[in-house]
């Protein structure tokens, strides 16, 4: 599914939010004002209300329909929204492993902010990345430490 927008450059404060809403849906930028996710219910609806957004700002949207020509293309694509949240997952391995040095209501806080992280991570994750197994590996560990704890 594509979105192709513009808004005007003043004031700036919708275009702000219009792209911190896209980024929180894990769009992949295809061009400036061009956005791509794939097609399911859930991302429809999230484009439509991200082009009403647009419109009630003033601004120019356009939802598309699309498949891509070639299979190479789509590999790419996928390929490329996969490793926009790689490093993101790396980060909540890294965390529960640390987390494992805290002391008890530390490590339950910070499993509670991993968890919450790997669902946020998880709303824009559209093609997992082996990356992702591994956070949701090492925030179970880190739980199993704090449940025993208890």
């Amino acid at each position: 599914m594509l979105l192709a927008y513009r808004l005007p450059r003043e004031p700036s404060t919708p275009r702000i939010t219009v792209w911190r809403r896209l980024k929180r849906l894990g769009v992949a930028q295809l061009l400036d004002g061009l956005v791509a996710l794939p097609l399911d219910s859930r991302n429809r609806e999230q484009l439509e209300w991200a082009a009403q957004d647009i419109l009630d700002a003033g601004g120019e949207a356009t939802l598309w329909i699309g498949r891509l020509a070639l299979a190479a293309d789509e590999r790419a694509l996928r390929e490329r929204m996969a490793r926009a949240v790689v490093e993101e997952y790396r980060a909540v391995v890294e965390a529960a492993k640390a987390a494992f040095d805290e002391e008890s209501p530390a490590r339950s806080r910070t499993l509670a902010r991993l968890r919450r992280e790997l669902h946020r991570i998880a709303q824009r994750d559209h093609f997992p990345p082996r990356e992702r197994e591994q956070a949701v590996r090492a925030v179970e560990n880190l739980a199993s430490t704090v449940e025993v704890g208890a």
